[in-house]
């Protein structure tokens, strides 16, 4: 069976550990075999958008070859999720074009950890804290860390222990009418996965 190729852009290990468990349970849900490839996975926003650009640089050049899917993912901070696909959508080359799902969680990646509060309950033992969506650094982190504390446990890696676990646990459908950040990034994952599989 051929294995459909996905190259990861993140910019920090939240990222990485959430995508990672969400892309490997799209894929399976389609029924497609995948290899997973992250190729930027620190330093932040600025570091990967520069990463971005050389690797499309050098994958116009053949090296490394063309992905099925490639995910781009940094944090919406505080301007809306769809301005920030937008700004890494006019950075992307023709040849990936068709190929790209841009991840942008609205304001920061540990909203999507507590995308589902019910099933996060099952997960680490109690719900966490709901509240209209603020711009303000490190707070989802924080309230992430603080849930974790109050379900008996010890968050080692600040909560991304937990993130395969939380995800395979998620009721997508709600999580991502929570998050619209989400739902967009899943419903341009999925379309891409399935074109891959059908071509």
């Amino acid at each position: 069976m051929s294995r459909t190729t996905i190259d990861l852009f993140v910019e920090d290990r939240a990222h990485e550990e959430f995508l990672k468990a969400l892309i490997g349970r799209l894929s399976s849900a389609e029924g497609i075999n995948i290899m997973m490839r992250t190729r930027a996975a620190r330093g932040g926003h600025g570091r990967v958008v520069a990463e971005f650009k050389l690797y499309q640089a050098a994958v116009e050049q053949g090296f490394p070859p063309l992905p099925d899917l490639l995910v781009v993912a940094v944090d919406a901070n505080c301007q809306p999720f769809r301005e920030a696909q937008r700004e890494l959508q006019s950075r992307l080359r023709p040849k990936l074009c068709g190929r790209t799902a841009f991840a942008c969680p609205d304001p920061h990646v540990e909203r999507w950890f507590m995308a589902d509060p019910e099933s996060f309950a099952t997960v680490v033992g109690v719900e966490p804290t709901r509240e209209r969506r603020k711009c303000e650094r490190d707070r989802y982190k924080r309230l992430l860390v603080e849930a974790i504390r109050k379900g008996g446990h010890v968050p080692t890696l600040e909560g991304i222990e937990f993130a395969r676990d939380l995800v395979l646990a998620m009721d997508l459908y709600r999580a991502c009418k929570n998050e619209p950040s989400l739902g967009s990034f899943c419903e341009s994952a999925r379309a891409i996965l399935r074109l891959a599989r059908a071509g």
